[in-house]
């Protein structure tokens, strides 16, 4: 079963991205940056969900760049998902690794989409 990791700092968003996603995926959450980097070392999930804009002393964008610079996580998949919508900010994100941008409010079903994609 492929694990997923959630990082956002509003349990709303976790929890509807969690029920979206079903019974099909290990489920994993964090509120920041710093205990999904502690998760992400731990679990090593194949996926993660990644706010852009968090509190803490790391940001989405930080947190990428830690995933994607690290040889022993570099292979996950990430996808931020933000209310940052400008043109600039996505095509920053994938500059640095991300391997989708969903803007909020998402579409669940792009999200779904791009799993599934990704899982085969």
């Amino acid at each position: 079963m492929p694990t997923i990791l959630i990082v956002d700092d509003r349990p709303v968003i976790r929890r509807l991205i969690a029920i979206s996603l079903g019974t099909d995926y290990e489920i994993l959450e964090a509120e920041d940056g710093v205990s999904a980097l502690a998760l992400i070392h731990g679990r090593h999930p194949q996926y993660v969900f990644l706010d852009v804009m968090m509190n803490g002393p790391m940001d989405g964008l930080q947190l990428l760049d830690e995933i994607k610079g690290n040889p022993l996580t570099r292979d996950i998949q990430v996808a931020m998902v933000t209310g940052r919508g400008l043109a600039a900010d996505s095509e920053d994100a994938l500059k640095r690794g991300a391997d989708a941008y969903f803007v909020k409010p998402f579409g669940m079903r792009d999200m779904l989409t791009w799993v599934q994609s990704a899982v085969k």
